[in-house]
């Protein structure tokens, strides 16, 4: 048996050889928001991530977005440093940056230079705007980004749009676009040997997360507008309630079957509620189905409701969703430095994920263990 010291480090390897990406190299230079979360997915699924930050940052270890990475502090404004960056990258298989266009061209890392070192490297870009166009070099943040896709306007009250969190932009839009383009791009680079540039920006990302919708306006099942939809909060079988605790419960019963469903757990007797699919009746049928979910607690309707075909949820809070049976029983959430975060996702049933810890490192040394083939 081993000892203990032998056993953890024989545990600690485990993890950082585990996850489909193990052996990929990424270099990420230090940003916030999408950027950042989107190397967290990448070295959750194995990858080696050095971020490059300046000097004095002190990344704190008990980041969310910061885990798993290999934090390298120094000064790009100085000739020296940059050389360093390239020798470091010549040994990378993608870099992630986020800054605004022209920035890492001015630092003399721009994609010429830096894929005439490593003509097989994928150079990832993280832009709200894109890399040009008439707002490239504008500032912007998410709500922004998502209100020139149309995804904003269709999203809110009937008085005014609601800025759904920074999630359809910055992260569904922008993060998770980038790690589809820069897996993409390794995926092709390791057939042709040549990599290139992802041009990953919030806008475009929104705007594709949109697809659905402009299909469904071509076919003239949506209207624009809000509270108009049978997913916009017009329909009464699709959105939430309130109970008579104050907390809120959710149902999304758009098939017939599930409708009925609804209809009998509920006790929704009334004829009216036959007219399920008339948009004119939602609002009346909406009303009624208000008074019918405050008439009990959302533990009741829980228990009535929560595990059948209804499709119904009850709307928690982040800490209530920790401790939620469903969550627990699939360890969704982790605790890291007596922080609670979400687990690594997606799940792989062979090269499994895990969560690395962050730590300090030399890039001369990163750059000789990579160079070395480490």
């Amino acid at each position: 048996m081993l000892d203990q010291p032998a056993q953890q480090k024989s545990e600690d390897s485990s993890v950082r050889n585990s996850g489909p990406l193990a052996g990929f190299r990424i270099v990420e230079f230090a940003g916030i928001g999408p950027g950042p979360f989107a190397c967290m997915l990448l070295a959750d699924m194995g990858a080696e991530v050095v971020t490059l930050d300046r000097i004095g940052a002190k990344k704190s270890m008990k980041s969310v977005a910061g885990r798993g990475r290999k934090l390298i502090e120094l000064d790009l404004k100085d000739k020296a440093a940059i050389a360093q960056v390239l020798d470091l990258l010549a040994g990378a298989d993608a870099l992630v940056e986020g800054f605004r266009p022209g920035v890492m061209e001015r630092l003399g890392l721009g994609p010429d230079v830096v894929l005439a070192r490593n003509p097989k490297l994928v150079y990832g870009r993280m832009t709200g705007w894109g890399q040009e166009g008439p707002l490239a070099n504008a500032a912007g943040h998410d709500i922004n980004y998502i209100s020139i896709t149309g995804a904003l306007a269709a999203i809110g009250t009937d008085e005014a749009p609601v800025p759904p969190l920074n999630l359809v932009g910055d992260f569904g839009g922008g993060a998770l676009y980038l790690v589809v383009g820069v897996l993409a791009a390794l995926l092709e680079a390791s057939r042709s040997g040549k990599g290139q540039v992802v041009d990953a920006a919030m806008c475009d990302g929104a705007a594709s997360l949109m697809s659905f919708f402009f299909d469904m306006k071509t076919l003239g099942r949506w209207t624009e507008g809000r509270n108009r939809n049978f997913l916009d909060g017009g329909a009464h079988f699709y959105g939430v309630y309130e109970c008579a605790c104050g907390h809120f419960v959710s149902i999304g019963s758009i098939e017939p079957q599930f409708y009925a469903l609804l209809r009998e757990h509920a006790g929704l007797t009334d004829a009216d509620f036959d007219a399920q699919m008339d948009p004119k009746a939602w609002p009346v049928l909406k009303e009624k189905l208000k008074a019918v979910f405050k008439s009990k607690t959302r533990e009741d309707w829980c228990n009535i409701m929560e595990g059948t075909d209804i499709c119904f949820a009850p709307v928690l809070t982040m800490s209530e969703a920790t401790a939620h049976p469903h969550m627990v029983a699939r360890n969704v959430f982790i605790e890291r430095h007596g922080v609670k975060q979400p687990a690594p996702a997606p799940r792989f049933s062979r090269t499994r994920s895990a969560v690395r810890e962050p730590e300090s490192a030399e890039i001369s040394a990163v750059t000789a263990a990579w160079k070395a083939g480490r």
